[in-house]
């Protein structure tokens, strides 16, 4: 497969963006998204806001992923690039970008896709940015690797 074959390779079936109901609030909208996207890593950082914060645990289901990530317009893999491609440029959010290179392997993004993504950051964010990304990435795509070295599903 050529270079330009394979960027214009696209996934049959991205997911979508959760949808809004006009029946559910945001706490629930957000909640559902947070399953679908972030699993358990996701959980995992509203369990440890509980005892310190937990009214800020509620933004962040309610705003990121009840009111944005829950927007039409963007699949969630393009949300995920994005998230992933704008972690990687702060350069400083190792723990927030570790849990969205899980997100984007959980919404069908490929490890290639990612290390791509994070790659591009070296252009507009500098070389230790990207760096910091790339052991990131590493490290998730470690804890997710199998015995046989294939990644497991979401």
């Amino acid at each position: 497969m050529t270079q330009s074959t394979k960027a214009q390779a696209q996934p049959a079936c991205a997911p979508p963006a959760p949808v809004f109901s006009p029946q559910e609030s945001r706490l629930e909208r957000g909640r559902r998204a947070l399953d679908e996207i972030d699993g358990k890593a996701g959980h995992n950082v509203i369990t440890a806001l509980a005892d310190i914060a937990p009214d800020f645990a509620r933004y962040v289901i309610e705003f990121p992923f009840g009111d944005i990530y829950s927007r039409p317009g963007l699949d969630l893999r393009a949300r995920e690039i994005a998230t992933i491609a704008a972690l990687t440029a702060l350069g400083n959010a190792s723990p927030q970008l570790k849990v969205h290179i899980e997100a984007g392997l959980n919404v069908g993004l490929s490890r290639e896709e990612i290390t791509e993504v994070i790659m591009q950051m070296a252009v507009y964010a500098g070389f230790p940015a990207a760096l910091n990304g790339l052991f990131a990435a590493k490290e998730i795509f470690a804890l997710r690797a199998t015995p046989s070295g294939e990644t497991t599903g979401s």
